[in-house]
């Protein structure tokens, strides 16, 4: 075998914690070889990142610090240069794409002139040459129309685009080594399959290797030749595809690959890592004749909501006395939800899901059609009406963090709108109330004079659930609630959410990129693309029987363990 490109040997990194530096990352080694992928795996603060950061020199400065080993890289141990040292041999040797492009990319530059500024750096081209070779770039990750792209701004193109973006940067000055943390995370599956080819077309051309970093063991599977498993700063287990899939032999690797939702069968609840190191994992399935019992019930009731006909249309004019265009986001779309049914909504980043789900909430008021809850017109409501409506219909945000003030204690959060609604006597009564909600969804009393940024990822989503069932709604719409999170959390938040469901007898529009964990939870599912309805069915059937090409192609494209 060839001499590796980068060797990392006992590799400790340690950060400063109450003036003192503990260790977070563990004494680990491996190598990288020219022209392989290796996949790194293992959930938020395993230490895949930081990691990864301090082959490239970011390692916050001041609290944190490399206390032993070495990154050797091309025979050079790299762990003693100093800032202008790694200037150098960032993006000309080794260079890294971000998981979060859009506070990556600088908002005030266009995306022609962030990738020139690499070749600036790194090379003696002269400005036309530049120019002509950042468009090659951008041809070269298929960005539609290079030219347009070279003059926008980065909020001006979708996240796929600005993801490409990213690549053409990483990839400008032709390093040896790409490290891609997180690339695709926050990208429908279409758009992640594309990266996916995209940078393994460009390894090939390029003859580089890549570092490629998730939670995703299956999305690791489509791309890597080796794999490494991270767990609390350690690695666990390191070889190939083939033997880490088919012979885990670490319990956590066996954990990752089974907490993710199966397509074939549908678990009463799904296991979490802390039920496999507790050896406490639960086989019981939903059968077939289970699920038509259940739906022959639930759809011989009144609809608890009927979307007849919904359009919403945006007006948008070029420049300050251009012509107005109208754009239809939503395009008469009709469907009817029953109580206790959870429907999956999916399809593509624009396609109107969450535009529909804003219309049913009457946060962003439908152009045309009618919005039936409980036989009453809603799209009509106002005043003391629409407030008491507020309290029936409810959402869970993608994001719990940017939906919680971070200056209020998650008990006052979880307390406010109780106090808004007029839900209880005293507050002595919300207080007791809020307690038991935290409880509910696996937090406790202590919790409750908390702050936002105190909790974990998972935690803080739970306390986004806390809040929205406080009110005792009957129907929430759950707009990519879980597609943040780490596999583990995510099957726990999961369950959660069906848990809630049989007990207070929710009603869920489950909004969604993520086609494997919709069809865990849903009764029926409906895509949609380009603003209307591709087709609407029983989850199971549309999986096993797409009808249409685009349904087929979302479904093609979903990442699955071999």
């Amino acid at each position: 075998m060839s001499e590796p490109l980068l060797k990392i040997e006992n590799l400790e990194i340690s950060f400063q914690k109450e003036k003192v530096f503990a260790p977070v990352i563990h004494k680990i080694s491996y190598e990288l070889f020219p022209n392989e992928i290796l996949g790194i795996v293992g959930e938020s603060g395993s230490g895949k990142s930081v990691s990864s950061l301090a082959i490239m020199g970011l390692l916050p400065k001041n609290i944190s610090k490399i206390s032993n080993g070495s990154i050797v890289l091309e025979g050079v141990n790299i762990t003693q240069f100093d800032t202008k040292a790694f200037r150098k041999i960032r993006g000309k040797q080794i260079a890294m794409i971000f998981q979060e492009p859009m506070s990556s990319l600088n908002p005030s530059m266009k995306c022609g002139a962030q990738v020139a500024e690499m070749l600036e750096q790194h090379t003696k081209l002269s400005k036309k040459q530049i120019t002509t070779e950042v468009l090659s770039l951008f041809e070269k990750v298929k960005l539609p129309e290079p030219e347009v792209i070279f003059n926008k701004y980065p909020h001006e193109i979708s996240g796929g685009q600005k993801q490409r973006v990213m690549i053409a940067m990483a990839i400008a000055c032709k390093p040896q080594i790409l490290i891609a943390d997180e690339p695709t995370t926050a990208l429908d599956v279409t758009v992640q399959k594309e990266i996916i080819l995209l940078l393994k077309e460009i390894q090939q051309e390029n003859q580089m290797s890549i570092i490629f970093i998730s939670h995703d063991l299956a999305l690791v599977s489509e791309i890597a030749n080796r794999v490494m498993v991270m767990y609390k700063g350690e690695i666990v287990e390191q070889g190939t595809v083939e033997t880490i899939f088919n012979n885990p032999k670490h319990i956590y690797t066996q954990a990752l690959i089974n907490s993710r939702p199966s397509l074939d069968t549908r678990l009463v609840r799904l296991p979490t890592i802390q039920d496999f190191l507790q050896e406490k994992v639960s086989k019981e399935i939903v059968t077939s004749a289970e699920r038509e019992a259940f739906h022959k019930d639930l759809y011989a009731k009144e609809p608890l909501l009927e979307v007849k006909n919904v359009e919403k249309e945006y007006l948008s004019s070029a420049g300050l006395f251009g012509k107005k265009n109208s754009f239809k986001a939503v395009n008469d779309v009709s469907f009817k939800l029953y109580e206790g049914e959870t429907l999956g909504l999916v399809g593509e980043s624009g396609c109107g899901k969450s535009t529909l789900g804003n219309a049913i909430l009457q946060l962003d008021k439908a152009t045309a059609g009618t919005i039936l809850y409980r036989g009453q017109d809603i799209t009509k409501l106002e005043g003391n009406d629409l407030r008491k409506l507020r309290r029936e219909i409810q959402i869970i945000f993608q994001d719990p963090y940017s939906s919680l003030n971070p200056r209020i204690p998650v008990g006052q959060a979880i307390m406010e709108p109780m106090q808004v609604h007029k839900l209880y006597a005293s507050d002595k009564e919300c207080k007791a109330k809020t307690i038991e909600i935290l409880e509910r969804v696996g937090l406790s009393e202590e919790h409750f004079n908390r702050y936002p940024h105190e909790f974990s990822g998972g935690q803080r989503q739970r306390i986004g659930i806390a809040r929205t069932i406080a009110l005792q709604p009957k129907l929430i719409v759950c707009d990519e609630s879980v597609s943040a999170l780490d596999i583990s959390v995510q099957a726990q938040v999961l369950n959660l959410l069906n848990e809630l469901k049989e007990n207070f007898g929710f009603t869920y529009i489950f909004i969604s990129h993520d086609l494997a964990v919709v069809k865990y939870m849903s009764d029926q599912v409906l895509v949609m693309n380009k603003g209307k309805i591709e087709e609407i069915d029983d989850a199971d059937e549309i999986y096993a029987n797409p009808k249409t090409e685009y349904t087929k192609k979302l479904i093609a494209a979903i990442p699955v363990k071999d």
